[in-house]
């Protein structure tokens, strides 16, 4: 099976090593960042840093002429990415013989949230999420189209993997987060993750809901779950707390909003890319998920992309979904977690792997060759050497 490490500039850029010492792990592909959220990396094999703290979501090469007067564009990195850090990473990694794809991160920007609050996702109390934008908003709809046909096709690469393409909701690793203390279960996460701006209440009413009495509705299905009642019983509990009808209402605006979005998304990245250009998606095969795996129809995606890029890390039961619809060339990456102490096992990747290809998956995604101790990457050479 064809694997890809995932990578950030930052792990390549000052260390002459890193490229040569990527390629030896046995990997084909580097999935390097283009467009990155927010985050603090280690770097424990950097000669010049240890920590990398990524202050805001940005574009880690110079963004380009197309964002010329516009509200919503996107952020040059800062000190931890200067310049064009995407193009130095990818020259260096493709001189070490590996072939490199962007890895592009769209709906998840706290700073576009806090810099422009009325992109944001507004719960059924009010309350904004700066950290994710509201995709069904036509201005927010436009900036993420062109952010990814810009940052993911760029000089060199083979291709691209769009995450967050599509809704984010309440489930958001933010600093020092402190929303853990009520189990809120699949139900919970959903009725508090449907927006309420002005686009989505019109989609409300376009699907027969009053925006008003569906805020109503949901608060007061909420309060259970409030006093410790919440259940994981998925989508048959959103039925329930909802009612079926307001429920199916609710996710037919949802679904179609995020997919048409996807549809838009991959089609102005395969107008400015070389033939051959491989587009995949980050996903989740049950559509009203939210969040960096951006919740999908398997049968839709996959007409429209070439494939799909499913987390794999504790199972690999989301493989069957899309494998049920796949073709001939259909790509379905298993992304496993190769870094220990964020909840990995390099040292089942040979097993893990295989239990991933019987479900039907054709590639390996591993996250993330820049985060990993030595004993990790010593384990995922080991691995990948067996294959």
């Amino acid at each position: 099976m064809k694997a890809s490490a995932f990578v950030y500039p930052w792990d390549v850029n000052g260390d002459p090593g890193a490229p040569a010492r990527i390629a030896e792990l046995g990997v084909d592909q580097v999935t390097l960042a283009a467009a990155y959220h927010s985050t603090r990396a280690l770097t424990p094999r950097h000669p010049r840093h240890r920590i990398v703290t990524a202050e805001y979501a940005s574009v880690l090469y110079p963004p380009g002429d197309r964002w010329t007067g516009r509200g919503l564009r996107p952020y040059p990195a800062g000190r931890w990415a200067p310049g064009n850090a995407y193009g130095e990473a990818a020259d260096a990694l493709a001189a070490a013989g590996l072939e490199v794809h962007t890895w592009v991160v769209l709906a998840h920007n706290s700073r576009l949230g806090a810099d422009h609050p009325d992109t944001s996702v507004v719960n059924a109390y009010g309350d904004r999420y700066p950290w994710a934008p509201c995709i069904a908003q036509p201005a927010t709809r436009a900036y993420l189209v062109d952010l990814a046909a810009e940052a993911a096709v760029r000089p060199g690469a083979h291709g691209t993997e769009l995450e967050s393409l599509g809704w984010y909701g309440l489930a958001h690793l933010h600093a020092h987060d402190k929303t853990a203390g009520v189990g809120l279960g699949e139900a919970g996460q959903y009725l508090m993750s449907l927006c309420f701006c002005p686009s989505c209440r019109a989609g409300y009413g376009a699907h027969g809901l009053d925006a008003d009495e569906l805020a109503a509705a949901v608060r007061t299905a909420l309060e259970p779950l409030w006093r410790g009642a919440a259940d994981d019983g998925g989508w048959p509990t959103v039925g329930r707390l909802l009612g079926a009808d307001t429920a199916a209402a609710t996710r037919a605006w949802r679904d179609t909003t995020a997919a048409t979005l996807q549809e838009e998304a991959v089609t102005a990245v395969r107008a400015g890319a070389p033939d051959g250009f491989q587009v995949l998606l980050h996903a989740d095969p049950v559509s009203y998920h939210c969040g960096a795996n951006a919740g999908v129809d398997p049968a839709r995606i996959l007409l429209v992309a070439d494939g799909v890029v499913v987390p794999c890390t504790g199972g690999t039961a989301l493989l069957a979904p899309f494998a049920a619809h796949a073709g001939e060339r259909t790509v379905l990456a298993a992304n496993l977690t190769v870094v220990a102490g964020m909840g990995g096992s390099p040292g089942t990747l040979a097993a893990d792997a295989a239990r991933a290809r019987a479900q039907g998956a054709t590639e390996l995604r591993l996250y993330h060759a820049g985060l990993a101790s030595d004993g990790d990457l010593a384990a995922v050479r080991e691995a990948l050497a067996a294959r």
